[in-house]
């Protein structure tokens, strides 16, 4: 890692130079990023078919509310296993053979989850499920992140996102499709479906090239080089980056303690900030209540005056069209405005939508055709102002802050927090609601998206066009 800021970055900030000629961006690391991204549809699938399979699954094996709410949410904790483990599977096994064995769990755990008898066994298929989720989540940003050039980083990180909400979107197709199906059988062929893409990624993920950092990381520093040729925009350019790779690998730090000593117990001053800003963020993107939107919307639904299942349905596909738009949206900004800009207004957009959500709640009494509508609308627009800045960009700035070193590991230890977080909100929800009502659960999901405006206004610099290697010069100001 550089010095307190002595050191100028070999690579200067992406465009800021008017009169330098615009170049052809690079095809081939979209590609790669691409396939790599896409692993998290099946992501997205698994953590939100559930949302109308539990109205299925409740009345076929006979579950409470709160064997639902352990069901639904227990893959975020479970998870956790995965994620810690990621760092040290990614530098083990390099991030392409991670993102490989994501796929194979993903596969094992949809057929076991559409084959389940009884209540433990589709507890036990959602653990293998979330392992492969878990890789999936932690070393697909870390390779898109390390494929990039800066000139393009935030739009081929920002493709995690969109992919994880195109497999949610699938899924609230999925229940609408299927809803129909004898109430034994409709859940199962929902979950049955998802173990087929897999078998497809893993094979076109071979076909990708590792990551140069973990190659340089691994002493090959003529395949690195090469891949650095075909992902970036010029050839000046991945001379730059590899040079860049090697002064962070070879850059002095604690040669006794590891990285989890680093990281943790005696980290730098520069480290403790990364440290809580990549914790900070990952924490009130799932805090403020995204999950109990995309897990819970049926329920919501219901509350404020939707009584048929196919309503209902229909509705959520509506909330996943939305989803997935806006972050195409933020896609296509996050390299023209920054991270920073996003941020801000999605955090302060969704402290406004979750107070009008929850007004709409309060008011909905009795339930109406009003105020169902006012309820959708307000989902829909926390949505959009979720999906074009907090969803997409928290991913994009966590893989980017973290030193090289330290990369996998760091970008493990935030997804963890992100995934307890989400566990809370998510296990939790129906109780809360039954405690305090629904509308109260949304006030306070308000109250923690305005703390992340506050957050990202205080603590985040921006980090656009930034060369990976000398990020820690933004964090050293």
């Amino acid at each position: 890692m550089a010095s307190d800021g002595d050191a100028a970055p070999l690579l200067t900030p992406s465009g800021n130079n008017d009169d330098e000629p615009r170049r052809r961006r690079n095809m081939y690391a979209f590609g790669c990023a691409t396939l790599a991204s896409m692993t998290t549809i099946l992501m997205g699938y698994n953590l939100a078919l559930m949302s109308g399979a539990q109205l299925f699954v409740r009345e076929d094996m006979a579950l409470s509310d709160a064997e639902i709410e352990v069901l639904t949410g227990s893959m975020n904790v479970f998870m956790l296993v995965s994620i810690l483990a990621a760092g040290w599977a990614a530098d083990v096994l390099g991030r392409r053979g991670t993102i490989v064995l994501a796929n194979a769990f993903l596969m094992a755990g949809a057929l076991a989850m559409s084959l389940g008898a009884t209540y433990a066994a589709l507890m036990a298929a959602r653990f293998v499920t979330s392992v492969g989720v878990g890789f999936a989540r932690v070393v697909a940003p870390v390779y898109n992140a390390e494929i990039s050039p800066a000139s393009t980083r935030g739009v081929l990180t920002s493709l995690l996102d969109m992919f994880v909400n195109v497999g949610i979107l699938l899924s609230y197709v999925s229940n609408f499709a299927f809803a129909g199906l004898p109430v034994h059988l409709g859940w199962r062929v929902m979950f049955a479906i998802g173990a087929v893409p897999p078998v497809f990624l893993a094979a076109a993920v071979l076909a990708m090239p590792e990551s140069p950092r973990w190659l340089a990381m691994r002493g090959r520093l003529a395949d690195a080089r090469a891949v650095l040729v075909r992902t970036s925009d010029s050839v000046e350019e991945a001379d730059l980056r590899l040079e860049e790779i090697n002064h962070a690998v070879e850059a002095p730090h604690d040669a006794g303690g590891g990285v989890w000593r680093e990281l943790l117990l005696q980290p730098s001053a520069m480290v403790r900030r990364i440290l809580a800003t990549v914790i900070g963020l990952q924490f009130f993107q799932q805090a403020s209540g995204i999950d109990a939107i995309v897990l819970y919307s049926p329920l919501v639904f219901k509350k404020a005056g939707m009584a048929s299942n196919t309503s209902v349905l229909g509705a959520t596909i509506a909330i996943g069209v939305v989803k997935t738009c806006f972050i195409l949206v933020a896609t296509l900004l996050s390299d023209r405005l920054g991270r920073r800009p996003l941020l801000l207004a999605s955090t302060g957009g969704m402290a406004v939508t979750l107070t009008s959500l929850a007004l709409t709640l309060r008011a909905a009494s009795p339930p109406s055709t009003a105020s169902a509508a006012a309820c959708v609308a307000s989902v829909v627009a926390f949505v959009a102002a979720f999906s074009v800045g907090l969803g997409p960009t928290t991913a994009t700035y966590t893989a980017e802050v973290m030193p090289l070193r330290l990369r996998a590991q760091g970008t493990g230890l935030g997804v963890a927090v992100n995934r307890l977080a989400c566990g809370a909100v998510t296990m939790t929800f129906i109780s809360l609601a039954d405690g305090i009502t629904m509308a109260g659960c949304f006030f306070i999901y308000a109250g923690v998206a305005a703390a992340a405006c506050v957050f990202v206004y205080v603590w985040l610099p921006e980090t656009r066009g930034r060369s990976l290697e000398n990020m820690d010069i933004v964090f050293s100001k």
